[in-house]
């Protein structure tokens, strides 16, 4: 019996299937998960070794025999039976073992995503057990879950910096009025201090270590108080070939990121650009509201605020406001379904 067949009819879930990380939702209780979305695969049996954390743990450090890697890339699903497994390990570790039957499933998609892809994420759902299938906007998920009046008739603007794309989107009346999705986010953000630290300094590191860089000195605009941040990070001497510590700075970490980040500002500002007067009108009374892990990152919100002259806000919770959204409307399905995409069908 698939696993989701034991969840009770009255328990939907709502999942934000993030590249980076997955967070899933249940009526009643909230977020009951939040983990990395990565699986590691015996390469001889295929069986899952491990999901989320654990399987984190792994990139970059597995044996021959064993491969861990991310089934979603730029925000969809890039390996299909990888994504099916990780949703079903997700899920089976949030049911209690009180359910009954199939549930209402919600999951948060990229806007710019095609139809292709969008039904390769209905599937591995279906696959999953899921007895109804829908798809929401994240950046519309992410607005409600922000707390965003988006079934008013005002203009709400919101920045969805996920792992493996931007969405930037002017909501109104439970609607997206112009949106744009660029798949550019924390990952490229990333990569282009990959790039950085080997051009630069010589150094090989890996995927964690460039996002633990980006984490700790990376920002997007000069700290206010002048002091910049500094740490030591290990790698692979290429010249050498063998294991060597540098010192990199806050300045030069910001310097590595600035392409992809005048790319989520140059977005920014095309969808600025292209709103109804009234609207636009609206956004520079409310300002702009950021959410998605790219929200985190230092100095993002003063950037976006320098770049368009319009006050940022950073959500609440801005990791969680996709999930929430989803929540959202599965505990007001009758009041909030416009919100859906008109690609949805039953599973």
């Amino acid at each position: 019996m698939p696993i989701w067949k034991r969840l009770s009819l009255a328990r939907g879930i709502g999942i934000d299937l993030g590249t980076a990380n997955t967070l899933v939702y249940v009526s009643g209780k909230g977020i009951v998960l939040q983990e990395p979305s990565v699986v590691a695969i015996d390469k001889k049996t295929g069986q899952p070794l491990a999901v989320g954390a654990d399987a984190k743990k792994m990139l970059g450090r597995t044996p021959d025999s064993i491969k861990a890697m991310r089934p979603l890339r730029d925000g969809v699903i890039a390996d299909f039976d990888s994504a099916e497994v990780m949703l079903q390990k997700f899920i089976q570790r949030v049911d209690d073992g009180q359910g009954l039957m199939r549930p209402r499933v919600v999951i948060g998609i990229p806007s710019g995503v095609t139809g292709v892809e969008r039904r390769a994420v209905m599937e591995a759902a279906s696959q999953a057990g899921a007895r109804e299938v829908f798809l929401i906007d994240e950046p519309v998920a992410a607005a409600i879950g922000a707390g965003l009046p988006v079934a008013e008739p005002t203009g709400n603007m919101i920045i969805d910096i996920g792992g493996g794309t931007t969405e930037v989107a002017v909501l109104s009346l439970q609607g997206i009025v112009l949106s744009q999705s660029v798949r550019v986010a924390g990952d490229e953000l990333s990569d282009s201090i990959t790039q950085y630290m080997k051009k630069v300094h010589n150094l090989i590191v890996g995927e964690r270590t460039a996002e633990e860089i980006k984490i700790q000195i990376g920002s997007a605009y000069p700290m206010e108080s002048g002091e910049e941040p500094s740490m030591e990070v290990r790698g692979l001497h290429m010249l050498s070939g063998l294991p060597r510590t540098v010192v990199v700075k806050g300045p030069e970490i910001r310097e590595s990121m600035a392409e992809p980040l005048s790319v989520i500002v140059e977005s920014v500002k095309r969808t600025l650009e292209n709103t109804p007067p009234e609207l636009a009108a609206d956004i520079i009374d409310r300002g702009i509201m950021l959410a998605g892990g790219g929200a985190l990152l230092n100095g993002i919100d003063t950037l976006i605020s320098h770049e368009t002259g319009i006050v940022t806000h950073i959500a609440a919770d801005p990791l969680s406001c996709v999930v929430l959204g989803t929540g959202r409307v599965l505990e007001n399905f009758k009041e909030l379904d416009r919100v859906f995409s008109s690609h949805n069908r039953s599973a």
